[in-house]
């Protein structure tokens, strides 16, 4: 590996408001590797943010004796000749602290660039050498196109640029490329992460980097080529560029990356891998395809002489036979609430992290409160949250503590402020008092070292304050599903839309649609399509190349129009289930272009069942969920029927006087029923004969998570 545990890479941004919370280019993105293992990306909305994950980060990593290398991809110096006219001396880490005492950035990114770029330009003469803004900022000190610069004496590029077609100007502020905003904001920021971290970080070339901290200049564009072969047509190009870079740091022969970083000049820096271009290269194609696997074709295939399907069968051969199919990413701990949990949360510190108290009152050592009545004289200070004592409390004496402090050595017990007296340093309290009393044990709620969180779980709040208590400020979460939904039929039409005979609105479009987001998942509407097979096949391939997984309802049985079954039939992937349940019996699965088909049925009430039973834990195994199994409950039977054997019954249902009342007809086109609905009333697939009063098991619409 290159010598380093853990490889950082950043791609900066100078936006002026936060990035959109949806990850999207021009934003901040970070990779990281550790020990040669895939990357995690991060996206970040605003450069405080940034600032504060990445010296959290570094911080954890040095705590665990690991070795950092953090890459950004903006210049660490400028043309010759800069910095001494700023500073009085060519030293470019001089010109980091005096950018980092003109510019100010707030937490919304609000920044004042613009004249921290004029007053620079005013030590020139001529005009220069800073250009670019916005129109109402352009001024006779700030020209707004490089072409009204002149006479300000400095070189356009450094030596590391000379015949480097894709690299910007650092005088270029606005518009495309503006790496001179990015510098003036990340300088000030790379900055304070040298005063944070002192003898233990060093800047590459300029210092010598031995240290436990290394940080260089980078330009992913560099190998623009082996980024473009691992684009994923989902994933943000600024994403895939730091993901891949940081692989490629991260296989790099320690003596071949340890030499690039000696590399450069000492005035105005280095592009690391400048002239290494094909070693980055050949280290990117080795970065193996971590990408999870595509599904079998043969999935959704039934064992042989299988006809009718019972629902519990065909529920497990969908958990046997699929897989996720998203990658995991980084995110920041704020915005991984509803995301799918992709590796397992180790506690980084335990919680809590050291012995406190759970009250306000008077700490001493157990021994000490053991009589009928106890008298302590008392140390001077306190310990209160946040505020240690500092010292150890002698055997035989007590402390003030207050809620939540930790307990100085030689306290292990507490009584409360109420159970005591207190006169002229002296407590007196009643006893015997139980050891460990109104304490908190180091780690008693989790242990350095333990899982705190489950991979597959789908992440609530009070997850992420576990996750924040024990260390992480970020999480490894999936890639959000994108499920598409196709509504098929001649006879359908857009809801509100005027109608002709022989026509219905569609109905299953927006339900799935609503459903689909309330689940977590992205959801691509591919709208309506006429019993058109060319038309149809259009619609599918979109759904193959923009989608992880496809619904459509309608066409899915053995009909002349039936064109959903014959189109997957035709690609040689296709399984029609038929399930025996009611309502909903056909089922066609298939895959198109290797993305998932579930083809429900027409009728809305079928349509929803089916996606609550099978489309409901299919798509959460896809999106890297556990199983997904409805809780249900038994109750009394509000309602009377006589039931065939053979087929599992689904019953629209509500809960009233504690009894589960049916609607009143099972009708499969009364979509009122499902309005009326509080859940389903699930009855076997035996025969049976349900009276009131009867247990029966019903499923609320939250169990589905609805």
């Amino acid at each position: 590996m290159s010598g380093f545990d853990t490889v950082i890479v950043v791609d900066w941004s100078a936006r002026s408001a936060p990035s959109p919370a949806r990850p999207t280019a021009d934003a901040i993105w970070i990779g990281t590797v550790r020990d040669g293992a895939a990357a995690d990306t991060t996206y970040l909305r605003t450069r405080a943010a940034a600032e504060a994950w990445l010296a959290e980060t570094v911080a954890a990593e040095r705590a665990a004796g690991r070795r950092v290398l953090a890459g950004f991809d903006f210049p660490f110096g400028y043309p010759a000749g800069f910095a001494a006219a700023v500073t009085g001396r060519p030293d470019p880490l001089a010109l980091w602290a005096a950018l980092a005492a003109e510019v100010t950035d707030g937490p919304d990114n609000a920044n004042n660039r613009w004249d921290v770029a004029r007053r620079l330009n005013r030590r020139f003469p001529g005009v220069g050498p800073f250009w670019g803004c916005p129109p109402g900022e352009a001024s006779a000190d700030l020209p707004a196109r490089g072409t009204e610069r002149r006479d300000h004496g400095l070189p356009e590029r450094r030596r590391t640029e000379a015949d480097l077609p894709r690299a910007q100007p650092c005088w270029k502020l606005y518009t495309t490329g503006s790496v001179g905003s990015q510098a003036l904001l990340g300088l000030p920021v790379l900055h304070r992460l040298r005063e944070r971290f002192g003898a233990d970080l060093s800047v590459a070339p300029f210092e010598a980097g031995d240290t436990g901290i290394v940080l260089a200049e980078v330009f992913p564009s560099l190998i623009a080529d082996a980024v473009a072969a691992r684009q994923d047509p989902d994933e943000v190009r600024d994403s895939v560029q730091v993901r891949v870079l940081a692989e490629a740091l991260a296989r790099l022969p320690p003596d071949r990356l340890a030499a690039m970083l000696a590399e450069g000049d000492p005035e105005e820096g280095w592009i690391l891998g400048r002239g290494h271009e094909d070693a980055l290269r050949a280290a990117a194609a080795a970065i193996p395809n971590l990408a999870p696997p595509p599904l079998r074709d043969d999935c959704f295939a039934l064992p042989a002489g299988v006809d009718w399907t019972p629902v519990d069968e065909a529920l497990g051969l969908l958990r046997d036979r699929l897989a996720v199919v998203v990658p995991v990413e980084e995110v920041a701990l704020a915005g991984a609430a509803g995301r799918i949990l992709g590796r397992d949360v180790v506690a980084m510190r335990p919680n809590p992290p050291e012995p406190n108290t759970a009250v306000d009152g008077y700490g001493f050592a157990a021994a000490a409160g053991q009589g009928a009545e106890n008298r302590l004289p008392l140390v001077t200070g306190r310990a209160a949250a946040g505020r240690p004592h500092g010292g150890a409390v002698p055997e035989g004496h007590g402390i003030r503590v207050l809620t939540g402090a930790a307990l100085p050595p030689g306290v292990d017990t507490v009584v409360l402020d109420e159970d005591t007296r207190a006169d002229a340093g002296v407590i007196a309290f009643r006893g015997p008092v139980r050891p460990g009393a109104n304490t908190r044990r180091a780690g008693e709620d989790v242990g350095e070292g333990d899982v705190a969180l489950r991979a597959g779980r789908r992440l609530t709040p009070p997850d992420l304050a576990l996750a924040a208590a024990v260390g992480h400020g970020t999480l490894a979460v999936r890639r959000t599903l994108r499920v598409a939904i196709l509504s098929t039929g001649d006879e359908i039409v857009e809801p509100g839309a005027r109608i002709a005979a022989g026509q219905i609105h569609d109905a299953n479009r927006p339900m799935l649609a609503a459903i689909l987001e309330r689940w977590g998942f992205d959801v691509l509407d591919l709208g309506r399509c006429p019993d058109d097979r060319a038309m149809l096949r259009a619609r599918f391939d979109r759904a193959g190349a923009e989608a992880d997984a496809l619904l459509t309802s309608g066409g899915a049985s053995a009909g002349d129009e039936d064109h959903v079954s014959a189109l997957l039939q035709e690609a040689g992937a296709m399984a029609s289930w038929r399930i025996a349940l009611k309502p909903g019996r056909p089922l066609a699965l298939g895959l198109w272009n290797g993305v998932p088909v579930f083809g429900l049925p027409g009728n809305p009430v079928a349509a929803l069942v089916c996606t609550l039973v099978f489309a409901r834990p299919a798509l959460g195994l896809l999106a890297g969920e556990a199983w997904h199994a409805p809780q249900g409950f038994e109750v009394p039977a509000g309602f009377e029927k006589r039931k065939k054997p053979g087929r599992r019954e689904y019953l629209r249902a509500r809960m009233r006087d504690g009894h589960a009342e049916v609607f009143h007809s099972e009708g499969s086109g009364r979509i009122s029923g499902l309005s009326w609905a509080e859940g389903l009333v699930e009855l076997p697939d035996g025969a049976l004969d349900v009276r009131s009063g009867d247990p029966v098991r019903f499923i609320p619409w939250g169990s589905f998570g609805l």
